[in-house]
């Protein structure tokens, strides 16, 4: 009905939604001390930040191997039936953010603050809490793309590099598209993409 039925690479924002329906957005904003108009707002001013992130570590070989071994600890159950945010471990979501965007992660915090009225505070508190559940996320996408187990992504060391570069290139869009000025911040902040 539609004319073209959606091919392998996703829609940059239909990812985001995917992730944003798992969260329970009253529980997010009770956690955080906002309104939910608001939790939603810096949720999508994050999530992009975080997968632009891991796309821009996937593509060294090492940030690949790193990122490919970091999501075989990620159990998908996180994702699976809606995420319960008590069970998110916030500790390992802090490392997780802290290994995406390294010494720019105070960078990357300020400017995502100063889209609409986020504010750096909320998007601090934000960034641990959504690391998890994305990277629960990522571990049921690649998963089901190197074969079908989706509960924990398969050791399939030649996929690494490729698979993961393909799986956040086609949820971003390949060079970020859909996230406007955004992906070329994280671009340039990341050192990730064309240059």
């Amino acid at each position: 009905m539609l004319g073209r039925a959606p091919r392998r690479t996703e829609n940059p924002m239909s990812a985001i939604d995917d992730i944003l329906a798992q969260i329970p957005l009253a529980q997010l904003a009770g956690q955080l001390g906002v309104d939910e108009q608001t939790a939603e707002q810096a949720t999508r001013a994050a999530l992009p930040a975080l997968l632009g992130g891991m796309q821009a570590n996937a593509q060294d070989p090492g940030g690949a191997r790193s990122l490919f071994e970091a999501l075989g600890q990620h159990s998908t159950g996180l994702v699976e039936g809606g995420v319960d945010l008590d069970q998110v471990d916030t500790d390992d979501g802090s490392k997780i953010v802290n290994h995406v965007f390294g010494d720019q992660q105070a960078e990357v915090v300020n400017t995502l603050g100063g889209l609409g009225s986020v504010g750096k505070g909320l998007i601090a508190k934000l960034l641990p809490l959504l690391a998890p559940i994305v990277m629960s996320y990522l571990a049921k996408k690649l998963g089901a793309k190197l074969g079908g187990n989706s509960e924990e992504p398969q050791q399939q060391p030649q996929a690494q590099g490729g698979g993961l570069g393909d799986l956040l290139g086609g949820l971003l869009g390949g060079s970020g598209g859909g996230l406007g000025g955004l992906g070329d911040l994280l671009g340039g902040l990341l050192g990730g993409g064309r240059k």
